[in-house]
């Protein structure tokens, strides 16, 4: 009996994706559960599995084909691979080795046209010669490459370009003294990791501080919906984590109602998961307002695009050492800016740059965050 291997179903935003290398050829083996073929979305990397034990005996869609939800994809058959007959060419798709040559081959270096001598010049004046032209350069290792886009990568790009041009994004920023975040982990840190497993960061401090003044200032955490302002009660906060194939933003759902261990722990869990591809598509739905830190690669200052519907986005950065001048005198301090995205259709820059200054207010007096004041 043959069995036939579909594509998943997909979310309401979500209508295709692209098949990326199957694992398995044609006359394979293959066990139930065992993953056939990744399925590249605009969010996600799915992995289709075989539905049950057999041989595979049909291939319908090739590497890098666009496919959609619930489309016939393979065939299997249950029971021993058949012997007598061979796999038509037809369904049978190229080995990854033949595909290597075909890019190979396809990359071989142009030639490089050669000069011209020219034997029978006339003689010309002794007069000074303008400089000869720089040989032509055959040094190897010039060669390029082309390769498509991914999903996640197009999808980035279109979501970046759509926030650009539909909403007035307007930047303003603050900086933050570190110094009192900085000495209460210093101080907690070996007692928070042994009571509850995990190490005390600057992120669960920054979402406690967002929920605090979002609070203040409820606009900053709503959105435009046509002509209407869709204002959220509850605090969903997005979390910018990079990986080697993009940038994905899950979401802490209900930061209000977690407490630091639970955000640290749910962090490193989504920073775990996004690298291993493991976060499903409702984790990356949705969102109120978003945190990103390119402080972790070093940046000092930045001006992050929105994430759309969200309205804000909060950047964090580099701490760095700096002078400031503190109780009339000039002192060191571990200083931090803070850079707050926003669509300016909704949002002014009154409640924009009072929402920094509660967050500054709040981060450098953390027992408020303890408290929830």
């Amino acid at each position: 009996m043959r069995i036939e291997v579909k594509t998943p179903e997909l979310s309401d935003s979500i209508t295709e994706g692209t098949l990326l290398e199957w694992h398995k050829q044609v006359g394979d083996p293959v066990v139930r559960d065992e993953t056939l073929i990744d399925l590249e979305t605009d969010k996600v990397i799915l992995e289709i599995s075989a539905p049950a034990s057999g041989v595979l005996v049909e291939l319908l869609r090739e590497n890098g084909a666009v496919v959609t939800a619930g489309e016939v994809i393979a065939r299997i058959e249950n029971g021993e691979p058949e012997t007598t007959t061979p796999p038509s060419p037809a369904t049978t798709l190229p080995r990854p080795q033949e595909k290597a040559g075909e890019i190979l081959a396809q990359e071989k270096p142009l030639p490089v046209a050669q000069p011209v001598l020219q034997t029978s010049a006339p003689e010309v004046p002794a007069t000074p010669s303008k400089p000869a032209p720089p040989p032509l350069d055959t040094r190897q290792g010039r060669n390029e490459r082309r390769e498509p886009m991914s999903r996640l990568r197009i999808r980035i790009a279109e979501r970046l370009m759509s926030a650009q041009h539909s909403a007035a994004i307007l930047t303003t920023f603050n900086e933050v003294n570190m110094q009192p975040v900085m000495d209460l982990r210093a101080r907690y840190k070996d007692d928070f990791q042994r009571e509850h497993g995990v190490k005390l960061g600057f992120m669960s401090f920054f979402a406690k501080a967002a929920v605090l003044a979002l609070k203040q200032f409820p606009v900053v955490n709503a959105s435009i919906d046509g002509n209407d302002i869709l204002h959220h009660d509850y605090y969903d906060i997005g979390i910018a984590v990079s990986t080697t194939r993009g940038l994905v933003v899950p979401i802490l759902r209900d930061a209000d109602c977690k407490g630091f261990a639970d955000i640290e722990r749910a962090i490193g869990d989504f920073a775990q998961r996004a690298e291993t591809l493991q976060l499903s598509l409702e984790e990356l739905s949705g969102g109120t307002f978003s945190i990103s830190n390119g402080g972790v690669f070093g940046s000092l200052l930045s001006t992050p695009i929105l994430n759309p519907p969200q309205s804000a986005i909060l950047g964090m950065h580099k701490i760095q050492e700096r002078p400031i001048a503190e109780n009339g005198q000039v002192v060191i301090r571990p200083m931090m800016y803070l850079a707050l995205s926003y669509d300016h259709r909704l949002i002014d820059g009154r409640d924009a740059v009072q929402f920094l200054v509660e967050m500054k207010a709040a981060l450098e007096d953390p027992a408020r965050l303890m408290l929830g004041i």
